[in-house]
């Protein structure tokens, strides 16, 4: 359906009004801001300069070399990578926890005095959203390894490294070699770490807590346990913490922290300090950008970023340029390709996964399905599961029971193709994961170890699928109306879990449609490609790319030409679809590559249009059943901060005096100013009044309470901790969020001493 025209008038909702069919007007505008996304391939240096004209941002390394940018252009900060050195078991150098802590504290010092890295001697830090549960822990082990002068360097250490960090190390006096050695010293890059558990069909996550510092030291220090009593002690601590089995967030907390020390306490693995990223954008009066939000992992590369970002010049519409470091090197697949980090910018865009990351509190944000979460004893006994190996969707049977139940609203809308999405897309994820998780099968091509470590958790976790029903959503703007396809789909968990926990796990949802994925699966089995760089070499066949090998696209609509003749349809969907329905799809999808020139078909905002060994293009996607418009994520764009300035004890309570980030337009800029609290606390709006969030460690480390308070007196916050604190003195950690940003806090500790009596 197209839009012959658009209105420029914003609507209180946020939205353009843009012209439907027959010239009528609706208060609806589909997608997102920009109507063409440009990523040009550009080197710092022609960035530097291209951002002072109409380069609107640059994702990349810093181009003004960590010197000031012009006043036109914002640096966006957001956690690159961390800093880790690694000792061999078998060094004769570090034998010892000691002698191991002690060289890496002043290997710390060393490589962090040029400013180059942070020095953070801890795996949590400001840019995770549990740094306030960990904040004693860091000032501890800034203590224990960060202080100090520049001494020499540990004598008889011998350190394997590349590239720069080689080069600074030799310069700063240690040894250097290239084989054997006592340690490595490298820098982990956030996103890597992190890649391997996304499944990027869907959204799912993997773990719901892979955005923790705590869960991301897990990552980190686990290839460095041995199978002694640490590996022991932490996986069992980690099996508490994400199975559920803790009893309330008092024990999650003391699990996390515990988890934490014990993976450093032997200093195995030590955690040196960690890189900030900085990506920058152009906020010039009339050809730069605003409203954009950021995600403090990965900068502007992130979904939230291509959802709110806006030309200043054309607020509805306009052509958005965005610079990258590098050409894209990983295959373009939306199974086991787009790793690369402009590879996951294109996705971020093409791609349209059931939840967006959070970017101020580590959560999820519903995107295209919202979700209900209640305990359950049992599974209704009509629902499914997909057989290992094959996928088909077998009967749980009466009987089985579950530990939650979460009730997904499904938003629904045309693929890229023009192809309706319907519950048979929604399901065959599932039935996927199931078909490519089995080793036995690698033999046969039907295993990759990609999809595998992808959807470990959701398999292990699913106890049972079950659609309810498909409902009618009407959006009426008088005489044109707009209806909506809204699946109800209950799936089934075998653990507990909250409801911003367990909905993530497993969403009912695909951003391809069925038939590209099937597709796909014949072409690796008939080994044309392989979805995963690792499968690829593995068998010496191309690794799948469905735009920009053309060889491969040809033999695959060829395929495809065949299957709509057949009317094919996988095995796990033949009660789902009918032949005529497979039919239609395939011509549509034909059809789609005689115009595209490409099989990329997804449910994105944007789809890709064009493409050469420099540049990449996007069209948006104005599609009016796409269910979100202009304005959806803005509450995102400008992450405000508040301050504790004053602490005062009454009693059992704690009374904050507060400063709060306020922030006015003025002409086409923003300005953020601090003003105390009891002028903001003022307003009639909630979201006027920071959350004081606050953790209570004794004297032994243990967190014995931890809350929010919203409670104001007198213009100050205040924090009532209650009574039935053990006589003993106890450290308070204090943090306040705005609008529920907790990245990047100011924190304040406070004493808190209670007497007998």
């Amino acid at each position: 359906m197209t839009l012959p025209r658009f209105l420029g008038v914003l609507l209180a909702v946020g939205c353009l009004a843009a012209a439907a069919e027959a010239g009528h007007e609706i208060p609806f505008y589909p997608s997102f801001y920009p109507q063409e996304i440009t990523l040009d391939i550009l080197d710092p240096a022609a960035a530097a300069s291209q951002l002072k004209k109409k380069l609107h941002a640059y994702l990349g390394p810093d181009p003004f070399a960590g010197s000031p940018p012009p006043a036109n252009v914002v640096p966006i900060e957001s956690l690159r990578s961390y800093l880790v050195v690694t000792f061999e078991p078998s060094s004769r150098a570090a034998t010892d926890a000691p002698g191991r802590c002690a060289a890496a504290g002043r290997l710390g010092r060393s490589l962090t005095a040029s400013g180059a890295w942070v020095n953070h001697p801890y795996p949590v830090t400001p840019f995770h959203p549990d740094y306030l549960q960990h904040f004693d822990l860091v000032e501890a082990a800034k203590r224990r390894l960060g202080a100090g002068g520049q001494e020499r360097p540990a004598a008889g250490l011998k350190l394997k490294a590349r590239g720069r960090l080689a080069q600074e190390l030799s310069a700063a006096g240690w040894t250097v070699v290239e084989s054997g050695g006592d340690a490595v010293v490298e820098e982990v890059e956030v996103a890597e770490l992190l890649g391997a558990s996304r499944f990027r069909l869907t959204g799912w996550p993997g773990p719901a807590e892979i955005r923790n510092g705590w869960f991301q030291a897990y990552l980190l220090h686990a290839p460095s346990l041995g199978d002694g009593p640490a590996r022991r002690t932490t996986e069992e601590l980690l099996r508490r913490r994400v199975t559920g089995f803790a009893a309330g967030a008092t024990e999650r907390l003391n699990l996390e922290r515990k988890l934490v020390t014990t993976l450093a306490r032997s200093c195995e693995r030590v955690v040196l300090g960690y890189g900030v990223k900085r990506d920058m954008f152009n906020a010039e009066y009339s050809e730069g950008i605003e409203n954009v939000a950021h995600d403090p992992q990965s900068g502007l590369s992130s979904a939230i970023f291509i959802r709110t970002a806006k030309l200043k010049d054309f607020p509805w519409n306009g052509w958005l340029r965005v610079g990258v470091a590098a050409a894209p090197s990983a295959a373009w697949n939306p199974v086991g390709g787009f790793s690369d980090p402009t590879g996951r910018f294109l996705w971020a865009a093409i791609g349209d996964p059931a939840f967006l990351p959070s970017p101020y509190d580590g959560g999820w944000v519903a995107n295209r399905v919202t979700a209900t979460v209640t305990a359950e004893a049992s599974v209704a006994p009509d629902a499914v599961l997909p057989e290992p190996g094959t996928g088909l969707l077998k009967p749980v049977g009466p009987g089985a029971t579950a530990a939650s139940r979460v009730s997904y609203r499904v938003l629904t809308s045309a693929f890229h193709d023009g192809t309706k999405m319907g519950v048979a897309d929604l399901l065959y994820p599932f039935m996927f994961a199931a078909r490519w998780s089995v080793p036995e099968r690698r033999a046969a091509g039907g295993y990759d170890p990609v999809v595998d470590r992808a959807t470990a958790k959701a398999r292990e976790w699913l106890a049972g699928l079950r659609v309810v029903r498909v409902d009618k959503d009407l959006k009426d703007f008088g005489e044109v109306k707009l209806f909506y396809d809204i699946p109800q789909i209950e799936v089934y968990l075998r653990h507990p879990g909250d409801e911003a926990r367990a909905a993530a796990i497993a969403a009912p949802w695909s951003a391809v449609p069925w038939h590209l994925l099937a597709l796909m699966e014949e072409a690796v089995t008939r080994g044309l490609g392989a979805f995963s760089e690792q499968e690829a070499r593995r068998r010496g066949i191309p690794w799948l790319d469905l735009a920009r090998n053309r060889k491969t696209t040809d033999a695959l609509a060829a395929l495809a030409s065949r299957f709509e003749q057949q009317g094919f349809v996988p095995e796990p969907l033949r009660k789902l679809v009918t032949v005529g329905e497979a039919r239609q799809r395939w011509a549509l999808f034909r059809k789609f590559y005689r115009q595209q020139g490409h099989l990329l078909v997804a449910s994105g905002p944007y789809r890709l249009d064009r493409w050469s060994p420099r540049s990449v293009v996007l069209q948006v996607f104005r599609d009016l059943t796409y269910p979100l418009g202009v304005g959806t994520f803005d509450r995102f764009a400008l992450p405000l901060r508040a301050s504790v300035e004053k602490i005062e004890r009454q009693g059992n309570r704690l009374v904050l005096t507060a400063e709060v980030e306020r922030v006015a337009k003025v002409q086409r800029s923003l300005r953020v100013t601090r003003e105390p609290l009891e002028r903001a606390a003022s307003g009639e709006k909630s979201q006027d009044v920071p959350v004081c969030h606050y953790v209570v460690v004794g004297a032994d480390g243990e967190v014995v309470s931890a809350g929010t308070s919203q409670q104001l007196d007198a213009g100050r916050l205040v924090v009532d901790l209650g009574e039935g604190f053990k006589p003993g003195s106890y450290r308070v950690l204090l943090a306040l969020a705005v609008d529920g940003n907790v990245i990047n806090p100011e924190v304040k500790m406070a004493t808190y001493v209670v007497t007998a009596g």
